[in-house]
């Protein structure tokens, strides 16, 4: 079994607790496997991706390593707090990473076309959802911790057709990115990560096939990205390899944008 009981230089997270929200499917599953790859026990949330979480958790614990997996909603309390409850009973008292995935669309409206609901779904479901799970993981958090979150491209760019509360929203998260840096450091780094377009069911969803094909095209890596692509930025912000980087939103678009 790998051990987890003490820092390795080929396990840059062993020893350490990880919690991944939205981890099962897509960037959220590849950052769980590839943070118990370096060595993190680690427990995903999902919301409807029972499938995915729980092969991530068969695929760990084959591989030797420690997870689990609960189903629960990040835009309720009770659901992040029962998260923390079964991180903490599972794992121990203590928090290293969190890794805040939850969030997408919901659907395609202009301004014209939404109503405040819809505002304010999108909204809860990309920014308040991170400070829900925040605020409840600090207590658990120790010194050296770190925080990333899942922006967007979006976020700087306003996003394509129908996409304002969406970017509107990960903008919110890049915001918030920096206010929590200056607010938890020294001890707590918070740090996310901007993706372009990435090989997910959100642009299976949403983005037509002649879109993602285009945007592929143009991209000086041409190609779309993958959920490892992220899950590997991911990794190095949760680490240790970047102790000193804080408050930053990280591109991760194949040089299709430049910030």
């Amino acid at each position: 079994m790998t051990d987890t009981t003490a820092p390795s230089a080929n396990l840059p997270l062993a020893g350490q607790v990880a919690i991944i929200t939205g981890g099962g499917r897509d960037i959220g599953r590849a950052c769980a496997l590839r943070l118990a790859a370096s060595g993190a026990a680690v427990s995903i949330n999902y919301h409807s991706s029972s499938e995915g979480a729980e092969s991530a958790v068969a695929e760990i614990t084959a591989a030797g390593g420690r997870a689990l997996c609960k189903q629960g909603d990040m835009t309720s309390d009770a659901d992040v707090a029962a998260l923390i409850d079964a991180t903490t009973g599972a794992f121990g008292s203590k928090i290293n990473v969190l890794v805040h995935v939850t969030g997408g669309l919901v659907a395609r409206k202009t301004i014209a076309e939404m109503d405040v609901d819809h505002w304010n779904a999108v909204m809860d479901l990309n920014v308040t959802s991170f400070m829900r799970a925040v605020k409840a993981s600090l207590p658990h958090m120790t010194d050296g911790g770190s925080i990333v979150g899942l922006a967007s491209q979006a976020g700087r760019d306003g996003g394509g057709a129908g996409a304002v509360a969406y970017a509107a929203s990960k903008g919110a998260v890049m915001t918030m990115t920096r206010g929590l840096a200056k607010e938890l450091g020294p001890n707590i780094r918070v740090n996310s990560v901007c993706p372009g377009m990435i090989d997910t069911d959100f642009h299976n969803t949403f983005t037509k096939p002649e879109v993602r094909s285009h945007v592929a095209g143009i991209t000086p890596l041409k190609r779309e990205g993958h959920s490892e692509d992220v899950a590997n930025l991911v990794n190095y912000l949760a680490s240790d390899e970047s102790a000193f980087i804080t408050g930053t939103n990280v591109d991760i678009n194949g040089g299709l944008v430049f910030s």
